[in-house]
């Protein structure tokens, strides 16, 4: 099935401290043919200064998806995704959590707040891949483009 690329490639946010499950992250998005960008952080703070464009990130692109490990360090995930939601203008961003907890209470908060999809690590790529090309259509279908 071949999807006709419109407008710009979906703007991709990677919240990860794992070097390993981020290649694996970024591998399985280039095999799965998503047109993208991704910004690969891998600490709390570094991902909200980009996501409020603060300091060096003053002209970063405004990301169309994060992918959001929890288990981070500096700022915890759990706490940027409050923040992310809490925010009127990140509120509106689907995040997929992607994070080695279990429990229960994890699950729970995630939900409450919304997130798109929360997979456990290893993250079962087939998976992963279909919800990002669900989010990658809807995405496209909502896309609005510059009159040229």
């Amino acid at each position: 099935m071949h999807t006709e690329t419109i407008g710009r490639p979906m703007e991709i946010l990677l919240v990860e401290d794992s070097l390993m499950f981020a290649r694996i992250t970024m591998s399985a998005l280039k095999k799965g043919q998503v047109q993208h960008r991704l910004t690969w952080l891998s600490d709390g703070i570094d991902a909200l200064a980009f996501l409020h464009r603060n300091g060096k990130c003053a002209r970063a692109a405004r990301p169309d998806l994060v992918l959001l490990d929890l288990g981070l360090p500096k700022k915890d995930g759990r706490e940027v995704l409050k923040e992310i939601k809490a925010h009127p203008d990140l509120s509106h961003i689907p995040v997929v959590v992607m994070t080695a907890s279990t429990d229960k209470e994890d699950v729970e908060r995630t939900a409450e707040l919304q997130v798109e999809s929360y997979l456990t690590k290893p993250v079962d790529l087939e998976k992963f891949l279909g919800i990002v090309r669900d989010l990658s259509r809807f995405w496209h279908a909502d896309m609005i483009l510059p009159n040229c």
